[in-house]
């Protein structure tokens, strides 16, 4: 069974924590209607694309050698976090001339647990002018505070 993402309005405000509207900032990106400037900004945007279980979006901005199938990814929907905030904590290169770029970050959800974090340094590289998503090192174990 196909899980079909939630919708954002426009106008509301971005569920990556850039302040600004679902319009202005990841909207466009998780509708396939812009590519993403840099890796930062592919990174929000897959962030609000786990928010709202996107999970299109996520594979069409994975690096094919390292995607998971569409099934695997649906299932991690499953896993009780609701995402809720999203601190960009350090960026390496990544920028609109870059090949290659480097994103740190900080996730915080909500579990039946209680809330949890997760921290990962993420890898991107840009091919034909289009960022993608290749690998993620988590600097905490899931579940850890």
């Amino acid at each position: 069974m196909s899980i079909s993402p939630t919708p954002l309005e426009d106008s509301a405000r971005c569920p990556c924590g850039s302040g600004d509207t679902v319009g202005g900032c990841c909207g466009p990106l998780l509708a396939g209607t812009k590519r993403a400037a840099t890796a930062e900004a592919l990174m929000r945007s897959r962030f609000t694309a786990n928010v709202v279980h996107d999970a299109d979006h996520l594979l069409r901005t994975w690096h094919p050698r390292t995607s998971p199938s569409y099934r695997d990814l649906e299932s991690s929907f499953d896993d009780g976090f609701v995402w809720k905030r999203l601190l960009v904590t350090a960026t390496e290169a990544g920028g609109p001339f870059d090949a290659e770029g480097i994103v740190e970050f900080t996730a915080i959800a909500r579990t039946p647990e209680g809330r949890r974090e997760l921290r990962e340094r993420s890898s991107f590289v840009r091919e034909d002018g289009t960022w993608l998503y290749v690998s993620g090192e988590l600097t905490n174990a899931p579940g850890s505070h």
